[in-house]
């Protein structure tokens, strides 16, 4: 069993601690970018995560190249329960299961609206508010460095990966 979401960070000012006289509230001026990063996950019981990250949206293209990995780097049948992103149900993704990887492949859709059900959001909640808690990105490719390192620290900790498994109710 194969959990996929996808999870975008953008640049957009931190909330972070700042000092200031009594009575006067700090204010931080940046300039905002709408810059982001993508990511696309995929996490096992076994406490394995693959990641695929990118300076765009995801499509059905780039799902199916996601999958495609899965399929490489996880071997025998697997059973990939995902949110309801519209890339998830693309022309592309069918046409991939029509072409053969239905045979190692089934993919079941999370019930809409339940992200308490899809553990991957676990990983996420984790990565932004534990891993990234404090990080102040000055650029996107600054973002992208601190969120591989995030990334590779977090693969390490596979409790943590199966405890979100747990919480949304899944045995393993």
């Amino acid at each position: 069993m194969v959990f996929v979401d996808e999870s975008g960070f953008s640049l957009l000012p931190a909330a972070v601690r700042t000092y200031a006289p009594r009575g006067q509230t700090p204010i931080l001026r940046v300039p905002r970018k709408w810059d982001r990063l993508s990511v696309i996950s995929a996490i096992t019981p076994a406490g394995r995560l693959l990641t695929r990250t990118q300076t765009t949206g995801f499509n059905g293209a780039t799902v199916v190249q996601f999958l495609q990995n899965l399929l490489r780097q996880i071997p025998g049948q697997l059973l990939v329960m995902w949110d309801g992103l519209p890339a998830h149900r693309s022309a592309a993704v069918k046409t991939f299961l029509k072409q053969g990887a239905a045979a190692r492949l089934h993919l079941e859709p999370l019930p809409p609206c339940a992200p308490d059900l899809n553990p991957d959001e676990g990983i996420w909640r984790y990565v932004k508010h534990v891993e990234l808690a404090n990080v102040c990105c000055y650029d996107l490719a600054h973002l992208g460095r601190e969120l591989r390192k995030a990334i590779a620290r977090l693969r390490h900790k596979t409790d943590v990966i199966r405890a979100c498994f747990r919480q949304a109710g899944l045995a393993l």
